[in-house]
């Protein structure tokens, strides 16, 4: 049986699916807590930078104990560049940038919009086609996303009047950041990437992210710069190792068995779980607004992933 028969047979109720799609949520739901603690008196490209050395290290100590080869063959090489450059280098330059003008709830609920690129690059680069059921609960659930912007809006608005212009700016960012994203993405599910180790390949990909972090950290900001303050160090430690040594590795295997499309649902779902950890740890308020968005994106989940993938 084929790679491919195998991605398009994959159910979302198997264990193998359900439980690193549920996991990498409520951990990326919680990173971005972690990330607003990133930003202060370190410049946001060397935040980024210790963020996917910690990773990159991490990831190789992963493969070695793993027994696997630490150096991919020339087509794995070449993909490890594309993710570096796109998913752990420019995806969270501007994803670190945009907290500085607009509220990390507000860049979670963006970052959902994702599984819009996702789903149009895996149709145009991977001939992975689009259910009517997928459709459906695609359009629920971006009306879900967009009384949740709508929410985090008016909320950045009270705080600040002048707000709309940021708003503006940040948003464009994570546009961006979206965009590199989802490249990224759709190359992890590429046949090119299919045959490679997922820890090996990953691996290279931070290490190359976090050098060209690097560069562009020094041309911005001059040389590297840290906060050896428990709330920086630590925050760094836990996007390092729990936000991407534990869950990249998780969300590499949905993207091969559930195509991008179907994977960057897994955005949908963060923005719920940060506004839960926010309502724990930071005393969020809940209007209606919000639960109707976070319900209807939520419904939309389940029309959109309950079929299994569609074959090509």
């Amino acid at each position: 049986m084929s790679v491919d028969h195998q991605t398009n047979e994959a159910g979302f109720l198997e264990p193998r699916i359900l439980v690193p799609f549920l996991l990498t949520a409520l951990i990326w739901g919680s990173t971005w807590i972690a990330i607003k603690y990133q930003l202060g008196d370190v410049p946001p490209s060397w935040s980024v930078t210790w963020r996917f050395t910690g990773a990159a290290i991490g990831m190789f100590v992963f493969a070695a104990f793993k027994r696997l080869p630490l150096v991919p063959d020339q087509r794995g090489l070449m993909v490890a560049a594309v993710m570096g450059c796109s998913v752990f280098s420019l995806n969270f330059q501007f994803v670190y940038r945009s907290e500085q003008y607009i509220t990390s709830g507000l860049v979670a609920v963006l970052f959902a919009l994702l599984l819009v690129p996702n789903t149009i690059l895996s149709r145009v680069f991977l001939g992975q086609r689009i259910t009517r059921s997928f459709l459906l609960g695609t359009a629920i659930a971006l009306v879900g996303i967009a009384l949740l912007m709508l929410h985090e809006y008016r909320i950045a608005l009270a705080q600040n009047s002048s707000m709309g212009a940021q708003v503006i700016v940040g948003g464009f960012m994570v546009i961006v950041a979206i965009t590199f994203a989802s490249v990224g993405n759709v190359v992890q599910a590429s046949p090119a990437a299919r045959g490679q180790p997922v820890p090996t390949l990953l691996a290279w990909a931070m290490m190359i992210g976090a050098l060209v972090d690097a560069t562009i950290a020094w041309i911005i900001s001059g040389p590297p710069q840290f906060d050896w303050t428990w709330s920086y160090a630590g925050g760094a430690a836990y996007l390092a190792i729990i936000g991407s040594v534990v869950t990249f590795p998780m969300y590499n295997g949905l993207l091969r068995e559930l195509g991008p499309g179907r994977a960057a649902y897994n955005g949908v779902l963060v923005p719920v779980v940060a506004m839960l950890i926010s309502t724990a740890v930071e005393g969020y308020r809940w209007s209606l607004l919000a639960g109707a968005g976070a319900s209807l994106a939520m419904i939309g989940l389940v029309v959109a992933l309950r079929a299994r993938n569609p074959s090509r």
